[in-house]
């Protein structure tokens, strides 16, 4: 089939890739205006387009999938399907009816859980045992179309956010491949999704990445593996941000909501219930350090607290 493959940052570019391989033909790339990243903030692709320069794909980067401009150029490509990965931007009725397959979404959760922007965080901070991965054909309500197939994935007791999605990004590329090639060969049946069951994952802030340690040991655990590595888990400490690698629910000293603790080889935060020990943390302008050796640099006071 003739492809156009819509997707933005590295999570798609697996299934790119495995597009490249297969027996269609992707003829032209649908991603994100160049933006700004780094230190520097000058503009930069996206990895998509990145990987389409890299092997001569056209590249598209409308503003607005509505954009009328966008609109006449996807209808010359003529494309048979539009796979979609993680592109980052509602699509429109008129760029929807482009394709006669349609618009074929990968989206990293086993649906209806977890429809939204942030599927795998959400899955992490809420201690699912099992989430996966699952195509679909878009419609006009949010991740609500049926479903052609899915894989499943355990998520581990140490999966940070960052771990789970590279897994699923390889494992949900199959999947894309294999519902291109039922489609291609009129076998693909999908399947509505059930009224019940269904859960929302809405994009992540930077506030919502702030950690409270007035939760419970194992939800602050939860929650900072989800937003680890981005946006990145932080607290407050001496008025400034500090930034929080995972952290480990263990056996310690009662301790007062975000009072540290600094033993010799461990540094300890009380929660609501039990402690965390604090892996690696960033203070500002600083570079990143074990807590044992922040702490050391730090000269931590007698209940002194994160907040």
């Amino acid at each position: 089939m003739r492809l156009v493959f819509a997707g933005t940052p590295e999570p798609a570019a697996p299934s790119l890739r495995e597009l490249l391989r297969s027996r269609h033909e992707v003829v032209a790339v649908v991603t994100r205006p160049d933006a700004p990243a780094g230190r520097g903030r000058r503009l930069a692709r996206s990895p998509v387009a990145a990987l389409a320069d890299e092997h001569g794909i056209e590249v598209l980067t409308p503003r607005r999938p509505g954009d009328p401009d966008f609109l006449d150029r996807l209808a010359r490509l003529a494309p048979d399907a539009c796979p979609v990965v993680a592109y980052g931007a509602l699509l429109p009725q008129p760029a929807l009816d482009v394709p006669r397959h349609g618009w074929v979404n990968l989206h990293f959760s086993l649906l209806p859980a977890w429809r939204g922007a942030a599927p795998v965080q959400a899955a992490i901070r809420a201690g699912d045992d099992i989430t996966g991965a699952t195509t679909f054909r878009i419609v006009p309500e949010l991740d609500a179309g049926p479903v052609f197939g899915t894989v499943t994935e355990k998520i581990g007791a140490t999966d940070t956010a960052g771990d789970l999605l590279d897994r699923l990004a390889v494992s949900g590329a199959a999947l894309l491949i294999s519902t291109m090639d039922a489609i291609e060969d009129g076998t693909a049946s999908p399947v509505p999704q059930p009224a019940d069951g269904v859960s929302y994952a809405p994009k992540i802030t930077a506030e919502d990445a702030r950690v409270d340690f007035a939760d419970p040991a194992l939800a602050v655990d939860r929650q900072v593996r989800s937003v680890t590595p981005d946006p990145g888990a932080w607290a407050v400490f001496r008025g400034e941000r500090l930034k929080l690698g995972p952290v480990t629910p263990v056996e310690g000293p009662a301790a007062a909501p975000g009072e540290l603790l600094v033993e010799r080889d461990r540094v300890l935060v009380g929660t609501a219930t039990g402690p965390v020990r604090l892996g690696e943390v960033q203070a500002r302008g600083k570079k990143r350090l074990p807590a044992t050796d922040w702490a050391r640099g730090a000269r931590i006071e007698q209940k002194e607290r994160l907040e």
